[in-house]
């Protein structure tokens, strides 16, 4: 079904495209995504479909605006619908081995995230701390990224805003490595730092 899609966006290649162009181009596969593509929670699960396209027409995504809940709540109940689901997996934030497991963490941290912006604390706090440990690796091994270690607030602060304004279906981390680097260059490189305390572990208790 998929690939059906792929080849309809590369026949007519549509500036964008959302759930409406799918309906009015490709109605037969708007109904087998709309019946067997959910979210474990019960929604259309968009981000599943949009990530298994070509990445140039990823890119085309126009979701549905997503509306924040007005209402934060705590539900570790959806959480753990996640977590479970890929608890033999949750390894990848600490140590990918290869593109499938890359896969496994963008599927793992859109997920959560989306929950996250519908209101959900319990989903907000987890992601925070798994993709924590990811950024600890980055700045462990990329100089550039370095320039953060000291700075935790600020890298708190600049997640958080990712996970309130990710839109667009593709790879989370990417969105946050590239907010975190544009966001570095404007830091002087010091090497006064303490690797005394975990970046995340502790930060919503």
């Amino acid at each position: 079904m998929i690939q059906n899609l792929d080849e309809l966006l590369a026949r007519q290649e549509p500036r964008t495209f959302s759930s409406s162009w799918i309906l009015k181009h490709a109605p037969h596969c708007y109904r087998f995504i709309r019946k067997y593509v959910r979210t474990d929670w019960g929604a259309v699960d968009w981000d599943r479909v949009t990530h298994a396209l070509k990445p140039r027409f990823q890119s085309r995504w126009v979701p549905q605006r997503i509306r924040h809940s007005s209402a934060p709540y705590r539900n570790h109940a959806e959480v753990l619908l996640v977590l479970e689901k890929y608890r033999p997996k949750l390894y990848v934030f600490l140590a990918p081995q290869d593109a499938a497991d890359r896969n496994f963490r963008d599927l793992i941290s859109i997920a959560l995230v989306r929950l996250a912006q519908c209101g959900n604390i319990s989903a907000k706090q987890e992601i925070m701390k798994l993709v924590g440990y990811t950024i600890e690796d980055w700045m462990d091994g990329y100089r550039f990224l370095s320039r953060w270690r000291g700075r935790e607030a600020e890298v708190r602060a600049n997640l958080e805003r990712c996970v309130r304004r990710y839109r667009y279906t593709g790879s989370f981390l990417t969105y946050v490595r590239r907010t975190l680097i544009c966001a570095a260059r404007g830091i002087r490189p010091t090497q006064v730092y303490s690797l005394n305390e975990p970046l995340f572990d502790g930060y919503f208790k």
